[in-house]
């Protein structure tokens, strides 16, 4: 199964809604059972016949092998310390950046690890943490017929959860997974995000990483 912490937010119901698409089985998370169930329905309702169930977050860090972490980043801490135990050996994916506004311009958040992703390492030193999905538009997963057409950096010290990662995000039409590398590496994709969400915000329109001269594009 695959879960979602904090997955009632447009980025979690968006994944989740593209994951069950693909076939898995998805567990969308909150503090709320009820804010959780509401957010399944929403879900459902664009999935017809995909598996897709609600529950309070401890349930999704108890049942999900595969968890995502889809918190606005004031909550990533708070949330992963209070599962950390429960998390040990597991594929914890975070999509979080720290993100601030200042007349309505995205700025990257300095913190004191650095990142998110390695905030993230450093909370959780027995999971299997990977940092991707930063720079997808949230509005664009949930809209199941929109293909996503764009690149998907993935970083992790763990190869084979990289390798897990890579895989997931690839079943999603028109994606392909790039290896960035260590967790440390996720850095640089967190602070593209801030410039993606201006660039869009200029334009009007839904930008995208496109990363090239590493061969075909996943069709």
């Amino acid at each position: 199964m695959i879960g979602f912490l904090g997955g009632t937010g447009p980025e979690g119901r968006g994944l989740g809604l593209r994951l069950a698409l693909a076939g898995h089985d998805v567990m969308l998370g909150s503090r709320e059972a009820t804010r959780a169930q509401e957010a399944a329905e929403r879900v459902s309702a664009r999935a017809q016949g995909a598996s897709i169930q609600a529950g309070r977050n401890e349930d999704v860090a108890s049942r999900a092998d595969v968890v995502f972490v889809t918190v606005p980043y004031e909550g990533q801490r708070p949330v992963l310390e209070s599962f950390a135990e429960v998390l040990s050996g597991k594929i914890v994916v975070t999509t979080v950046v720290p993100l601030g506004f200042d007349a309505g311009e995205a700025n990257f958040l300095p913190i004191e690890a650095g990142s998110a992703a390695v905030e993230a390492g450093g909370v959780l030193p027995k999971s299997r943490v990977v940092a991707a999905f930063q720079t997808i538009s949230a509005h664009d997963l949930l809209n199941p017929e929109k293909r996503i057409d764009s690149d998907v950096v993935v970083c992790s010290d763990d190869e084979e959860a990289k390798a897990t990662v890579s895989s997931l995000a690839e079943e999603i039409p028109g994606i392909r997974a790039v290896d960035g590398g260590g967790l440390r590496n996720a850095v640089f994709v967190e602070h593209i995000t801030p410039m993606i969400l201006n660039v869009n915000r200029i334009h009007g329109g839904r930008a995208a990483i496109r990363l090239t001269g590493l061969g075909e594009r996943r069709k």
